[in-house]
């Protein structure tokens, strides 16, 4: 599955799956945004660990992040708890 990343309305959409190889260019979509950055998970239906960490990272950042399904933000949370609990090492 691919993901279609456009600006819409101010708002940044993704729309399709979320997968690491992805990172990339959501990145450099979010540089081209001006402030604030929405990003708007709407069209979303699949991600993988390293998108739901981005999005962690994203709102760690300020980005607002909208219409996200209740399994996405549930694993967000998820993770979040997981990282308190057993810190990366550096």
């Amino acid at each position: 599955m691919t993901l279609r990343i456009e600006q819409v309305q101010g708002r940044i959409r993704l729309s399709g799956g979320f997968r690491v190889e992805h990172l990339d260019s959501v990145k450099t979509e979010i540089e081209r945004c001006e402030s604030p950055i929405v990003l708007d998970l709407e069209e979303l239906d699949l991600i993988d660990l390293e998108g739901i960490r981005f999005l962690n990272a994203c709102e760690s950042a300020g980005v607002s992040i909208l219409h996200c399904s209740a399994y996405i933000r549930e694993w967000m949370l998820q993770e979040r708890g997981r990282a308190k609990e057993h810190p990366e090492p550096w």
